[in-house]
């Protein structure tokens, strides 16, 4: 049996539209039912002043007072009143004698016939209103004396039957509904209008479900761990959650939110890719202290609303793929010297097998004193073991490119004088990139050589790299730490990486990085790090050490 689907509930433009229109509604029938009753009091009270207007200005007309004189007054004030009461649109007036017979009446039959209604406070002088009903119907009636010499010769009526007010009030509540109706149909028109824009902008969900989306929303954004940042049409901060907060490094404070980007302190070509109209698509921007890949994508509807920006954190994920590519680096440094021994082993080999016993152990010492006295060189000047190791890998990775890699005899580090604050991983990243950009630059050259002169001094670890490659432009001296900035092709990978990590490695160990021009021509790359306490002693010691060995 197929169940059948349960109706959906009315979307939040929808119930708005529904209670605005009743609203509406309600508030058009109610003017209109005020202005009704207000009408009828009105209609009556300005009908009670028009018949008091009218009784009083018949009352004190001479010829009136004159036709109660005469031997037929109906003959001479029949026609009077007929006139009156065609002029000013009353629906009669009587005249009558004191004791209420009548002189005048629109139907002349009543002619001589006693007044229907009240007369006693105008036999005393007073002029009144009453709703009365007499020959004509129900009406609004006004008596008044006709006084002469302070003595009551006659009275005067005149009156509109509420009939006829009820008409004019009528007439004017038709008119009142009319544009009441016009008025709730403007209304309504303006309403579904409204309601049309509102449903767009809500897709047509109710409150329920917008209610339940914005929780959705709330959860998600503080449980995602990667970074968001939406940003609006004008660049300030919109939404950031707290992975954002954290990756960005802007804190925790809700004062971060309709700033600016621009204010928000970040490196220039990060800011200049969340300022970007075009989308960004896995670029590697770098922090104080943080490798970031950065996806942009602009939000529209029919206009630019903004930009919705995720953030990674691939620092480790950059220092692993240091590390990695330094394994590559000694793999292959291994593989070519595992290369280079076979071939010097065949040598031996051979000339044995020729009777030169004598001349192949003179050719296999001088190998292994070579290969030593390069050991020998390279420990010697630097004894901490990590360093040692790259210095020893970067030497046949360079020898293979046509580069002589050389330790300068200024250079003296021994084991165990960094401390712990100063990590190997961040070494190798700051030297061995020195080292890579180093060759990059010397190779092909004439005289291609790279220079590595590494010691400690006043309480500070200095690593210098020299090559002899065409330099530096003085106007790219801060532009060359920049992440993205190359003077050679792009590959593949990218390039202009190397350097913005190492200057973001010696930022995050609070020392300094600086690049000048070599005296023979080529650039000088030199990091210098602070020690700390620990490692003061050690270098005063070490810098007695390397002062005394070039004395000697």
């Amino acid at each position: 049996m197929r169940i059948p689907a349960l109706p959906r509930p009315r979307s939040l433009a929808g119930q708005l539209f529904a209670m605005q229109a009743v609203l509406l509604a309600l508030v058009v029938a109610g003017y209109a039912l005020f202005t009704y009753v207000n009408d009828q009091g009105q209609a009556e009270d300005a009908a009670r002043r028009q018949t008091t207007a009218v009784a009083r200005s018949i009352a004190d007309a001479p010829s009136v007072r004159a036709a109660i004189h005469s031997s037929d007054p109906s003959a001479e004030l029949q026609p009077y009143a007929s006139r009156v009461q065609k002029d000013t649109g009353v629906d009669f007036v009587t005249i009558m004698t004191p004791g209420g017979i009548r002189w005048t009446h629109p139907d002349p039959d009543q002619i001589g016939r006693p007044f229907l209604g009240n007369t006693a406070r105008a036999l005393r002088g007073e002029t009144f209103t009453e709703t009365y009903t007499g020959t004509l119907g129900p009406s609004v009636r006004t008596v008044t004396p006709v006084e002469e010499d302070g003595h009551v010769i006659g009275l005067v009526s005149a009156g509109i039957r509420v009939e006829a007010i009820s008409e004019r009030v009528r007439e004017q509540v038709a008119a009142l509904f009319s544009v009441a109706a016009g008025v709730l149909a403007l209304g309504a028109i303006g309403t579904y209008v409204i309601n049309a824009q509102l449903r767009r902008h809500t897709h047509g969900m109710n409150a329920t479900e917008l209610s339940r989306m914005y929780d959705y929303h709330q959860a998600a954004l503080h449980a995602v761990r990667e970074g968001l940042l939406m940003l609006d049409a004008e660049h300030r901060v919109a939404l950031i959650n707290d992975g954002g907060r954290e990756l960005l490094g802007v804190g925790g404070g809700a004062d971060v939110m309709g700033r600016p980007v621009t204010g928000l302190g970040l490196p220039a070509p990060l800011t200049s890719a969340l300022l970007a109209a075009e989308p960004r698509v896995d670029e590697v921007h770098l922090t104080a202290s943080r490798v970031l890949v950065v996806n942009t994508s602009p939000v529209s509807g029919g206009e630019r609303r903004g930009t919705v920006v995720t953030l990674r954190d691939v620092t480790e994920l950059q220092s692993l793929m240091g590390e990695l590519d330094s394994e590559r680096g000694f793999t292959q440094a291994l593989r070519s010297q595992a290369h280079e021994a076979a071939n010097r082993l065949h040598t031996v080999v051979s000339l044995i097998e020729l009777g030169r016993a004598e001349e192949a152990a003179e050719f296999a010492t001088a190998e292994l004193e070579l290969a030593q006295a390069l050991t020998d060189q390279v420990v010697s000047a630097v004894s901490e073991p990590v360093l040692a190791a790259l210095l020893l890998g970067k030497t046949a990775q360079a020898n293979e490119r046509g580069v002589e890699l050389v330790v300068s005899g200024d250079s003296g580090l021994d084991d165990g004088l960094l401390p712990e604050s100063l990590p190997s991983r961040d070494l190798v990243t700051i030297l061995g990139n020195l080292v890579d950009n180093a060759v990059d630059a010397a190779q092909g050259g004439p005289r291609a050589r790279v220079t590595v002169t590494a010691y400690a001094q006043d309480a500070e670890l200095v690593l210098r790299v020299t090559d002899t490659g065409p330099g530096v432009e003085p106007a790219h001296a801060d532009l060359v730490f920049q992440r993205g900035f190359s003077t050679k092709p792009t590959g593949p990978g990218g390039r202009g990486l190397g350097l913005a990590l190492v200057r973001q490695a010696v930022q995050r160990h609070e020392g300094t990085l600086t690049v000048t021009e070599a005296e023979g021509g080529g650039a000088v790359f030199e990091a210098r790090l602070p020690l700390g306490d620990g490692g003061a002693g050690r270098a005063s010691g070490d810098e007695a050490w390397r002062t005394a060995g070039r004395g000697a």
